[in-house]
């Protein structure tokens, strides 16, 4: 089969792999859609390397059908179109023992430590079988939007610390895929209004589409000033940065109300550090967290959202690319008119 196999920064490469077939309590996927995420760009341009071992078939957003069943498997069907929660835990570590499986100490991510979904086909060890990764979803539901489950699950998980409520003011800085999801998700969960900041104008025309209420541009507007007016001078109730530059870390916690919460949600590059100011978080009595991964109840309740269209992705999926493609595909991601891009191993 095809695949789009890492061997180390600056070198991926669409490669003759062996197609995997199940052995005892193993799945066979054959793959639908594999949504490209910023975490796979910087595996692929050395920015994390952290846990990643070579040589590994990337994309960890994927969806598609059950192709083949192992020995054992009674819960599921070939045939059968699901999703996949990228984190293998391992049940037995300081972590798991504490119910905090998305934080396992022995974790297998896709496209990490275990091979993605950039292929035709992937295999789901036994031990993330049973424990309920493959998550089954309609067939009515486009592959590449069921890929997006995986994104959404982790900005589920990522908002259960913020409590987001009715009648709070949710301040999203950056507008890509991430910003916008946490955007439509504040507002189902009853937030006021949402505030968007991002420069770009193609992302800012598409928050409407997202529950925005007021789309910013940081780089020619005045954020501050836009927040206070919009909250009668008291700020966010919930700021959450969607994008890894450490500047904005201290920018957040200005913009947030008395008592307010922060996420750092993006991913940020090792080694760069973030001045901020204390009494920030001081006087403000400010609240500051952040997220990693999520857990397969946080993606169950994604895939529900998606199959009931509370929340609608098809206007991200802006772009896509069959594999032998990957290389445009990386390169259209910087496009101003490119939101998700997503590979389809087979059109």
């Amino acid at each position: 089969m095809k695949a789009v196999r890492y061997h180390s920064p600056s070198d991926v490469r669409v490669e003759d792999v062996d197609t995997p077939t199940p052995g005892p309590g193993e799945l066979v996927i054959r793959v639908g859609a594999n949504t490209i995420c910023g975490t796979d760009l910087r595996i692929v341009r050395g920015l994390k390397k952290k846990g990643v071992i070579a040589p590994r078939i990337l994309g960890h957003e994927v969806a598609g059908v059950i192709e083949a069943i192992g020995e054992g498997v009674d819960a599921y069907s070939p045939g059968d179109t699901v999703g996949i929660c990228p984190t293998y835990s391992c049940g037995g570590c300081y972590q798991c023992q504490r119910g905090r499986v998305h934080l396992c100490e022995n974790a297998l991510v896709l496209g990490h430590q275990t091979d993605g979904g950039m292929a035709e086909f992937i295999r789901i060890p036994a031990r993330a079988v049973a424990d309920g990764v493959v998550v089954s979803y309609s067939a009515d539901l486009d592959p590449a939007a069921a890929a997006l489950a995986e994104p959404l699950s982790c900005i589920i998980h990522g908002q259960r610390f913020l409590n987001v409520g009715v009648g709070d003011t949710v301040l999203v800085m950056g507008g890509g895929a991430i910003g916008l999801l946490h955007s439509a998700l504040a507002e189902l969960s009853g937030a006021h209004q949402v505030i968007l900041s991002e420069p770009m104008e193609f992302r800012r025309n598409l928050g409407s589409q997202f529950g925005v209420s007021l789309a910013v541009d940081p780089t020619q507007e005045n954020l501050e000033e836009l927040v206070l007016a919009a909250t009668n001078g008291q700020g966010a109730d919930v700021v959450i940065v969607c994008i890894g530059i450490p500047a904005l870390v201290n920018q957040a916690m200005s913009l947030a109300a008395k008592h307010g919460r922060v996420s750092l949600f993006a991913g940020f590059p090792a080694g760069e550090m973030a001045s901020v100011d204390p009494n920030l978080v001081h006087y403000r009595e400010l609240t500051v967290v952040g997220s990693s991964n999520s857990t397969v109840p946080d993606y169950q309740q994604a895939m529900a959202l998606l199959e009931t269209g509370r929340i609608v992705v098809d206007p991200l999926i802006t772009h896509r690319f069959s594999l032998e493609e990957y290389d445009q595909a990386v390169e259209t991601i910087s496009a101003p008119d490119a939101i998700k891009v997503a590979i389809i191993p087979t059109p």
